[in-house]
Parts: structure tokens; sequence; C-alpha cells
């Protein structure tokens, strides 16, 4: 298959202190959540100085594929878009299209299924295509990667070194985006039975586990949103730290296994909130390190592109998709999710 170039396709952060809540308000607009919210947010933001790491991140990121890109001989360049911040998707496109690009793959940094962690993306695939018009290029978004060998191992190693800075004994806790329950509900093709976004999480923390050597751990969540009448999946890192302790737990190993990058929910919620609480109960605490910006990382992305250019069977596995459209009618459903913030 011939392709002409790689779209990085993510959420976007504001870069100052001036771009917090436009930014926001980009997020959520729609949902109809309270400005009471949004300030409470933006507070997490101006705490490291209005500015999210994220961007910053992705870039060093695609520095480290282009670079393996050279490195195997793959002509492919590199456009970065975002959903909801600078540089925008739709000014990629363009951007792609002015370049005479015609056909491209799509990296969008989750790894996951269900709407905020794929569909969304889709969604915004087809809004930046419709921005350039019929001439736009053909979009080819890369598969889900939870289950990648890289993906796992990456991530086992980063636990093992976390593991390492406390206590024997401390109690190894994956976590993840929560979503509202209703939105994993309907996440995957209707015939696979939903809950594909919890089941996914569920799968890769078995992998890195295993990979660990670790037999008893738990899956948490974080980062909830919205109103407390709207049912998200838990537990609550921080709440579930807490029962932890009570149960005579003196130390406990956070893998960020839902998340790519160390962008502002890692190290809000767990860096801060989730180690705060832990230091208040005299507990050890260790958080391991996200994948995104180490170089195996880019391995993992240029893999998954080589399956497309050899046509390989698992390169059109959920998550693939042309131009925007579902895997499969009904895919990821949105329920209208909270968005994250």
């Amino acid at each position: 298959m011939d392709f002409d170039a790689l779209l990085w396709l993510s959420f976007g952060g504001p870069e100052g202190p001036d771009d917090v809540m436009p930014f926001l308000e980009n997020v959520t607009r729609g949902r109809g959540v309270p400005r009471e919210r949004l300030l409470e947010v933006a507070e997490h933001y101006h705490h490291f100085g209005g500015v999210s790491p994220i961007n910053e991140l992705n870039r060093a990121a695609i520095a480290n594929v282009e670079a393996e890109l050279a490195k195997q001989g793959i002509d492919l360049p590199v456009y970065f878009g975002n959903r909801n911040w600078t540089p925008y998707a739709e000014e990629a496109v363009a951007a792609m299209h002015r370049d005479g690009v015609r056909r491209a793959l799509v990296f969008a940094t989750s790894a996951y299924g269900g709407y905020s962690s794929c569909r969304q993306y889709d969604e915004d695939i087809v809004r930046a295509r419709a921005s350039v018009g019929e001439d736009a290029p053909e979009l080819v978004k890369l598969r889900q990667f939870y289950d990648h060998p890289l993906f796992v191992e990456l991530f086992a190693e980063a636990t093992r070194s976390a593991l390492a800075t406390v206590p024997d004994g401390a109690r190894l806790v994956f976590t993840a985006h929560s979503v509202p329950i209703a939105a994993d509900r309907a996440a995957g093709p209707p015939e696979l039975g939903g809950e594909l976004y919890s089941r996914q999480i569920s799968e890769a923390a078995a992998r890195v586990a295993e990979a660990v050597g670790v037999s008893e751990y738990d899956v948490v969540w974080q980062s909830r949103s919205g109103p407390p009448s709207v049912p998200w999946l838990e537990p609550d890192i921080v709440d579930h730290i807490d029962a932890l302790h009570a149960a005579g737990v003196r130390a406990v190993v956070v893998c960020p296994v839902g998340f790519m990058s160390d962008h502002l929910e890692v190290i809000w919620d767990l860096d801060n909130e989730a180690a705060d609480r832990a230091k208040e109960l005299g507990m050890g605490f260790a958080r391991a390190a996200t994948p995104g910006q180490h170089p195996r990382f880019a391995e993992l992305v240029v893999d998954l592109i080589r399956e497309h250019l050899e046509g390989r069977d698992t390169a059109r596995g959920l998550g693939c998709t042309v131009n925007g459209e579902p895997c499969a009618v009904g895919c990821c459903a949105p329920a209208r999710p909270k968005a994250h913030a």
C-alpha cells in the first residue's frame, strides 16, 4: 500500500495561561459542563504555569518516530494535529493537502477502544477532511495497540523500576481514565457485547503484571468529571489508596496503563493528589513512567506503520478506519460522555 505521510493526531493542551479557559471551552463545547467545573480544572493547569505538557511530549515523541522512520528507510513526513488546541487537526490536514499528500496513515495517541479513546478521533478525521473539501487526502487510522508487545514491555520495565523504589510487599495498582458506565457499555462493535474499553484496560494490566511477575494487583480509575448522579467506572485511585491503607498495605505502586504520556491528568491526579494522599497516610508511593517518550515507543509506532505497508493481517484490527468511518455499525456509539479535561 502506498502512503505519502503520517498524521500524528492528539488531544491538545494549553501552552500558556491565556490559553487555559479557551482550551477548556473547546474540550467541553456543547456538553453543558458548568463553568464552576471549568474553573476548577483550570486551576490544575495554572498550578503548572498554565501549560499542559502534552504538546511538548507529542513533539518529542514525533521526533523519535521521525528518527526511527529514517533509520528503517521509510519516507513518510510526519504532520501534527490536535482536537482541542493548536496545531489543530484541520490545520495539519490543510498543510498535507498543500504539500500534495494523497493518502496518509493516522496515529491517534490512545491505545484503546471506546468513544473518547477511539471513535472521537474518527470524528476529528471527518471534521478535518471536511474543512479541506473533496480533495482532502485519504486518512487511514492505525489500529488500537493496547496489546502490542512493545507497549506491554515498556510499561513492565517502568513498573519494575518503580517497584524497586518502595518496600517489599507494595501493592501494584493499574489506573486509567474513568468514563461514564453508559459509554463503556457502548464501547466496541455491538456484536462484541460492549465494555471494550474497560476490558482492554484489564487485559493490558494483566499482560503487564504477568511480565513483571506480579499475580495480585488492582485496576482502578481516575480523572472522572461530571455530576455525581451519573455513574462512572470506579473505584477512584484516591479512594482505593484509602481502602488499601485500611487493609494494612504499607506501600503502593501505580502504573498508569491507560495513558501514553505524562500529561496533566497523570501528573496532577497521580503525582499530586494520589501521592499526597499516600503521604498523609504514611504509605510508600511510586508511579511508573508512561512509555510515549521512550525511544522504543517509536519502534512500536513504526511497527504499526509497517503492518499497513506490508499488508499484514493485524493491520485491520479494531480502531483501523478509513476517512473516519466507524469500525462497524454502531461501534462506540457516542453517549456524549464528559470530555477528558
